[in-house]
């Protein structure tokens, strides 16, 4: 089914999982993202920055999520990531996503807390969900570059959760955007103080650069979001360089694109089978 991120991330936490949120590059991901998906027996958030999405086509990728999630039977959230404008949000919110990220981590505390109020409540008024963002994630994404992340204040965070009735909230705690030659040096003990103090689902950003050994603790201490973005774009851009300089220019696109897709559809159903938090063999990035 389409569904919104609270509904999805509330069956997690009633189940003690995470659920993945897998960063679409371009359309020919998204079929492949949500028939691994499928396979593992999981849900599945496809996400996309407002870059893609308008690249892309909105209302495109909307009907292509809802016709899936009811074709195989799959739950699949729509979601639009580290959004900075409201009319960004309005205009997703308006062509049918089912959840999106105001980022305001940028912004001093107050101005975040009261942006992220006008955002919850045009969102919730239309069954959307939203998650919000206290702290930052260093490193680049989709050309936008935070030289150092900021961890999150535990206080500061329930102070906000206090103020704004968001669906997921996303933390600093060692992570960063675009890490994928070497492996994050998570703070846990941040992490575990948060869990103790927060009810709200958590989201890890930049999980690319998190080792995999460490997902089923992170499940445990009430991560219920998991961004995976850089490692499908290495890998999918890879693949498509190996076939592309070796495929005649008269053959049909198809047979390098489906390789590419392949390579995706393989990284979703690894990390779906680790987010259900069991024991599953592990893998790395190609």
């Amino acid at each position: 089914m389409y569904k919104n991120l609270k509904t999805i991330l509330t069956e997690a936490q009633n189940l003690n999982s995470t659920v993945g949120a897998f960063n679409a590059h371009n359309l020919e991901m998204v079929p492949d993202m949500i028939r691994a998906a499928k396979d593992a027996g999981a849900p599945i958030i496809i996400q996309t920055s407002a870059g893609t999405a308008q690249y892309i086509g909105m209302k495109t990728l909307v009907a292509l999520c809802k016709s899936m999630a009811e074709d195989l039977l799959v739950d699949v959230d729509l979601h639009l990531d580290h959004a900075k404008t409201f009319d960004d949000i309005k205009e997703a919110i308006d062509s049918g996503y089912s959840s999106v990220m105001f980022d305001g981590s940028s912004l001093l505390f107050k101005e975040n807390m009261e942006k992220s109020l006008r955002v919850v409540d045009y969102a919730h008024a239309r069954n959307v969900s939203v998650e919000c963002e206290i702290g930052t994630i260093g490193g680049t994404e989709e050309g936008v570059t935070v030289a150092e992340g900021k961890y999150t204040d535990p206080e500061q965070a329930v102070l906000f959760l206090q103020k704004v009735d968001v669906d997921a909230l996303a933390v600093g705690v060692g992570t960063h955007h675009g890490q994928f030659k070497s492996k994050t040096q998570l703070n846990w003990d941040l992490i575990e103080k948060l869990h103790s103090k927060i009810n709200t689902p958590l989201v890890i950003h930049g999980g690319t650069g998190v080792s995999e050994n460490d997902y089923h603790r992170l499940t445990n201490n009430g991560i219920r979001k998991f961004n995976v973005g850089t490692e499908l774009l290495v890998t999918w851009t890879r693949t498509a360089q190996r076939y592309f300089g070796k495929t005649e220019v008269n053959q049909s696109l198809r047979n390098n694109i489906v390789p590419c897709n392949k390579a995706i559809y393989d990284i979703v159903l690894h990390k779906s089978k680790l987010f259900l938090n069991k024991d599953t063999k592990m893998n790395v990035m190609v």
